[in-house]
């Protein structure tokens, strides 16, 4: 089966969330924090154990092209993760994970998964979109110096990669929370970033209003 015919239904997950009773709860680590794009009642920082955020996924459309990928983040193995988890309504589960679906899931790359987010009074299950090492999409190691290059040179459909890194960390700092891969991964980048500035103001194909736009449901 094809990534393309795939759909929600073909989902274990997907068909065991719709299944449970009670709210969903949501855990983001990347856009999802500034951009959720989907109803929901609370939100909370919180941390799960088991996995780490990483710059692990090439990104050929949003955030980069074929000819220059940039990165974006996965939910790799190991270690743990700060982020935010949002409760959505069991009345908007089945839309919330359509969207997620649609957004995140479609092609494969990620897996939903259900992990324990700690909040800061309690453990909440909750479900979460990690990286499927197994897709060719997946990026194994790479050093902090070829990871910002990457970072630093990928331009795409919702805007320049290096926007992604700076609106995660900088969310992570209003959070409170820290990361410091992360800090020293933007150092790295900002000092090769302006050259991708400069070509993305050059760039015809770059649209003004896709430069870190919302995601949009029509977005191929």
């Amino acid at each position: 089966m094809t990534a393309a015919s795939r759909s929600p239904s073909d989902d274990p997950q997907i068909s065991a969330a719709l299944a449970e009773r009670g709210d969903l709860w949501i855990f983001g680590y990347g856009s999802l924090m500034w951009d959720p794009g989907f109803h929901h009642a609370e939100s909370h920082p919180a941390v799960v154990h088991g996995y780490h955020r990483r710059f692990c996924v090439y990104s050929y459309t949003y955030r980069g092209t074929r000819a220059r990928p940039g990165l974006v983040l996965g939910l790799d193995r190991g270690g743990t993760c700060k982020g935010i988890v949002y409760r959505v309504p069991r009345r908007r589960a089945e839309d919330t994970l359509a969207y997620l679906w649609k957004r995140e899931l479609n092609d494969g790359v990620y897996r939903l998964r259900k992990l324990r987010a700690k909040l800061a009074r309690r453990t909440v299950a909750a479900y979460t979109c990690v990286v499927d090492r197994a897709q060719p999409g997946y990026v194994a190691e790479l050093s902090i110096d070829e990871t910002a290059r990457l970072i630093a040179q990928g331009v795409g459909q919702r805007g320049l990669c290096v926007h992604y890194l700076e609106n995660t960390v900088r969310h992570i700092e209003e959070l409170g929370l820290s990361d410091g891969h992360l800090h020293r991964l933007a150092e790295a980048v900002a000092r090769l970033a302006v050259p991708s500035r400069e070509r993305s103001s050059r760039d015809p194909a770059i649209s003004a209003g896709a430069v870190d736009a919302p995601w949009r449901r029509s977005s191929p």
